[in-house]
């Protein structure tokens, strides 16, 4: 037996196709301790075959096993290390990892290693699909023109990146203008049963990546969650993810959508459940008769706004369907027979006749009260029905500034600008639309929303509807299978008539990339103060994301988001008023537009086929012609330019001491900033546009940029001095220390002054005062985004004081060797009658412990003492020897050196 079977469960899966596989058996694994793995959730069977197969007595041990053997539905959570079989990468997060890791390699090289053992260990693929941004629209050359800028814009980045490929083994690079990560992951990349060629060995496929929505496979079959960039840097280098054994949450789904109800519409639904229920840290797997009913693509939908959900995964255990879906999707016969003969052997294979699992708490959804629904205006788990989202809106607008509310008094509410483009003028008022994008990976995998959209734009131009100029419309498909389908269907044409053009491969609006509106039609908002809607297909639509001059945002359905492009409206009722009038002056309704069910199957069945797949995906390395025109530079060490405002060395490793540091009190902390609730990493690092006024349009300005060629902070992730301005720059971030504020703004202590965060906390560095972040619930919600705690870290944030936080951010935290704080529960800055002028100590001591209590003394400016009780966020052992490290990546550092050394 090989060293690492303790438990005696390695066996040969029976020959087929790949010929002789061994594999770790579940089975046996219950026969030799006498236990019943049958009742296991799917996600937590997956879990202990990884720590089954990676047992070595070291870093996974039998008690690791044991303890997930016995998982109940309740009961003591312990920590494990989880090694997945592969990592993902998008650009925006992918880039700055490779920085990382090629600074990485400069640090070892400085203290005596070998740079080489800086190296991703598993296999890794990086798809370039965040930079492309919407320039050019409503023309049929705007795909080629967006394309044109990517390239002139990026070419920095893309040159680093080809650099990292040839230097870096084990990483794969999908060139731009090939798709969304998560779209070429789900029908490409996975393999749903991992083949390891190096040891002959079979297991499922898992995967961990740099962007919150990597769940989407989780519809697949495919164990996967995001986590931070810095997170998936140790990973790559061959460290476990430590995580508490989570609970299981199962939804049990009954039922059948109702005809004219969407993917999208369901997922809203069960988005607004798990946040409403409360999901953060918990996995969520799917179970019940609904499931049978449930194509790949819909179950997708649902496993990409895991995140929104607040789960960690919201997973669907492989099954027929998964089989029909690879079939569909031109993987291989071998591959789909691997799959199954793996998934049955091991006990991972879902059949309707099984008895369900075990989970930590069930929810009941019915599948067939499901009714269509928007969400918004400025968080994803606000679910509207449709039929009551005009009224919503109008309501909206007088509400107090908060979530749902924008403020307006009675006497501004009809407010309204005419706007002149070109020789035809349009008057936009509140809830005017000026976006309507079908965009991002939530929808753009799904061929019944997509040729749902088509459908209905065919309808809509027979009757000759058309959209308002004033509206920017966009489609950006998750990849280019998607267009062929359209193409072929001849459903492309509508779409392109009502303005829905073909305008890049990639995330596009949803993360900010929007790009700029009509001159006339932002200058009538701006002018007017009018509160503007986007409408988009995505995922996310948290404040100043979408962009900065849609005060309202709405998630919505590739069909409806052509409705409402038609309508021009979020403030009127689409169910009831019309979207707009025929050739004789009719009213057209949406029912008389909407597809029917019959109508999109059909056009499914005759047009989306394994063909589109396997020649779309038979050169997806090669890239187009641009692509291969990008310098390749060949070194083991980057070659840094320091005139390079894109990618540029970071200072994380300079200061790098291989002793363990002792920890104290932290005292003389000044909060930098005090928030409330539902703070994002949209918040705090924002990926859109660079405003001209805040400290990173100054930086780029003072270094001779043009404004044309600044791009977006998402592309200028590799160099830490735009991103550390960047840091807390959005354009709707409340300090509480400057009541009724928006943006990037904070009082330097102890004198008062006014000025940017960025500035403030400079000049708290230049006077060596450590800075801390106090805020209230769901602190750092949103994308995984490691800057939004790398950016913190260099601005001299030491510690967050937080009600609650979001999974991911609060991991990021301490893997830059942030403390995060919690108050206890039922306080928070309120209750205690913080202002923000306090100076704080953490009476930190050398023997931390996880979620331990550290006590807080606050002095105000008159001299009182107040000192309250928090909870460390620091969850798990692991993460205490990160934070005394000062961070993951140099714990990592330190223990590749020691090997070197050994």
């Amino acid at each position: 037996m090989p060293r690492n079977d303790p438990f005696k469960v390695r066996q040969d899966l029976d020959p087929g196709a790949f010929g002789n596989l061994a594999y770790y058996s579940l089975r046996r694994l219950q026969e030799n301790t006498g236990t019943n793995l049958s009742r296991l959730p799917f996600s937590i069977r997956i879990l202990l075959e990884s720590l089954l197969r990676n047992c070595d007595g070291f870093a996974i041990t039998e008690e690791h096993v044991l303890n997930l053997v016995n998982w109940l539905p309740s009961g003591d959570r312990r920590e494990i290390p989880f090694k997945p079989a592969r990592v993902i990468l998008q650009d925006f997060t992918g880039v700055p990892a490779l920085v990382d890791l090629a600074a990485m390699r400069d640090a070892m090289k400085k203290l005596g290693g070998d740079p080489k053992k800086i190296n991703p260990l598993l296999p890794c693929d990086l798809v370039i699909d965040h930079s492309v941004q919407v320039d050019y629209y409503g023309q049929s050359i705007s795909l080629a023109l967006n394309e044109a800028l990517d390239f002139e814009r990026n070419t920095e980045r893309y040159e680093f990146l080809k650099w990292g490929q040839a230097a870096f083994r084990n990483l794969r690079v999908v060139p731009p203008t090939t798709g969304i990560v998560h779209q070429v992951n789900l029908e490409y990349l996975s393999q749903v049963i991992f083949r390891n060629q190096d040891n002959n060995l079979c297991y499922p496929d898992s995967c961990v990546g740099t962007d919150s929505h990597t769940p989407m496979v989780n519809g697949l079959g495919v164990l996967a969650w995001g986590v931070g960039g810095i997170e998936a840097e140790a990973v790559l280098l061959d460290q476990p993810i430590y995580m508490l054994v989570p609970d299981v949450a199962g939804i049990k789904l009954t039922g059948r959508l109702s005809p004219g109800v969407t993917a999208t519409d369901l997922v809203l639904r069960i988005t607004e459940l798990c946040r409403s229920v409360g999901m953060v840290g918990k996995f969520v797997e799917f179970f019940g008769p609904g499931l049978s009913s449930m194509s790949i693509p819909d179950r997708a939908t649902i496993g990409n706004m895991a995140p929104e959900q607040g789960s960690t995964v919201s997973y669907f255990p492989i099954d027929a369907l998964t089989l029909d879906y690879m079939r569909l999707t031109g993987r291989s016969a071998e591959q789909i027979e691997l799959t199954e003969r793996y998934a049955k052997a091991q006990g991972l294979f879902r059949r309707d006749d099984m008895p369900d699992p075990l989970y930590s708490q069930v929810l009941t959804v019915d599948l067939g009260v499901i009714e269509p629904a928007l969400a918004g205006p400025k968080r994803p788990h606000d679910r509207i029905a449709l039929s009551q989202a005009g009224a919503g809106f109008r309501r909206m607008l007088t509400e107090p500034v908060g979530f749902k509310g924008f403020g307006l008094a009675e006497s501004e509410l009809k407010r309204t600008a005419t706007v002149s483009i070109g020789d035809t003028q349009e008057q936009i008022g509140h809830g005017a639309v000026v976006i309507a994008a079908i965009t991002s990976c939530t929808n753009t995998s799904n061929p019944s929303v997509m040729l749902g959209a088509g459908l209905l734009a065919k309808k809509a131009v027979e009757k000759g509807l058309r959209v308002k100029r004033t509206v920017k419309t966009s489609l950006a498909p998750g990849s280019t299978v998607v267009t062929e389908y359209l193409k072929k269907s001849g459903l492309l044409p509508y779409l392109e008539q009502l303005g829905f053009y073909l305008v890049g491969y990639g995330c596009t609006t949803c993360i900010g990339n929007s790009g700029p509106l009509e001159e006339s039609v932002a200058r009538a908002i701006v002018d007017n103060d009018l509160v503007v809607s986007a409408v988009l297909s995505g995922n996310r639509n948290f404040e100043g994301r979408v962009h900065p001059l849609t005060k309202s945002n709405f998630l919505a359905s590739p069909p409806l988001v052509v409705a409402y492009a038609l309508a021009g409206s979020t403030a009127i009722d689409i169910t009831t008023e019309p979207l707009g009038f025929d050739k004789e002056g009719a009213p057209v309704y949406l029912k008389d537009v909407w597809p029917t069910n019959e109508e999109i199957n059909a056009t499914i069945a005759a047009f989306v086929t394994p063909e589109m797949f396997k020649s779309r995906y038979a050169e997806v390395f090669a890239g187009t012609s641009e692509w291969q025109k990008i310098a390749l530079t060949a070194s083991e060490l980057y070659p840094w330019n320091p005139q390079s405002t894109y990618i540029r060395r970071p200072p994380f490793f300079d200061d790098l001491k291989i002793e363990r540091q002792k920890l104290g009190p932290l005292s003389g902390l000044r909060v930098l900033a005090l928030f409330g609730d539902s703070v994002t990493t949209d918040h705090i690092s924002p990926a859109g546009q660079i405003a001209p006024d805040s400290p990173a349009g100054l930086y780029l300005a003072g270094k001779g940029i043009a404004r044309k060629d600044w791009n977006s902070y998402g592309s200028r992730r590799g160099n830490d001095e735009v991103m550390c301005r960047g840091t807390f720059a959005n354009v709707r971030l409340r300090n509480r220390l400057i009541p009724g504020s928006e943006g990037n703004r904070t009082v330097f202590h102890p004198s008062g002054e006014q000025m940017s965060i960025y500035d403030a906390a400079m000049r708290y560095q230049a006077a060596a005062i450590p800075l801390c972040i106090i805020a209230g619930k769901d602190y750092g919600a949103g994308s995984s985004r490691d800057w939004a705690a790398k950016g913190p870290y260099l601005q001299g944030v030491r510690v967050v004081i937080a009600e609650s936080y979001e999974r991911i951010h609060r991991s990021n935290l301490v893997g830059m060797g942030i403390l995060p704080l919690q108050f206890e529960e039922g306080q928070s800055a309120d209750s205690l009658g913080l202002t923000g002028t306090e100076t704080l100590t953490a009476e930190l001591q050398d023997d931390l412990r996880p979620k331990q209590t550290i006590k807080i003394t606050a002095k105000s400016v008159e001299g009182r003492s107040l000192m309250f009780q928090t909870i460390c966020r620091i969850d798990t052992p692991i993460e205490v020897d990160y934070y005394r490290d000062g961070g993951i990546l140099c714990t990592v550092l330190k223990k590749l050196l020691a090997g070197n050394q050994s």
